[in-house]
């Protein structure tokens, strides 16, 4: 299982809907800053992602004020 664990800042959040299935879902625009060394020189990373929030998770996004989350990706269909 490949794992990725990116640290973002939330940019914008959607409203809250939910599933068919009855399952609470926020669609996000996370941002991402930070500086990797490439062939022995800084280079600057910065990237905005849309991201989806489903379930339990969305609980602690709808307290979020849009600064410091960390986002771990655990699935991708």
């Amino acid at each position: 299982m490949n794992r990725l664990v990116l640290q973002a800042q939330l940019v914008e959040r959607g409203a809250l809907r939910y599933t068919p299935a009855g399952l609470p879902v926020f669609d996000l625009s996370l941002r991402h800053e930070s500086q990797v060394t490439q062939e022995g020189q800084p280079r600057q990373v910065s990237f905005e992602i849309k991201a989806r929030a489903l379930g339990s998770i969305t609980a602690r996004l709808a307290q979020a004020n849009g600064r410091g989350i960390v986002f771990h990706v655990t699935e991708i269909d």
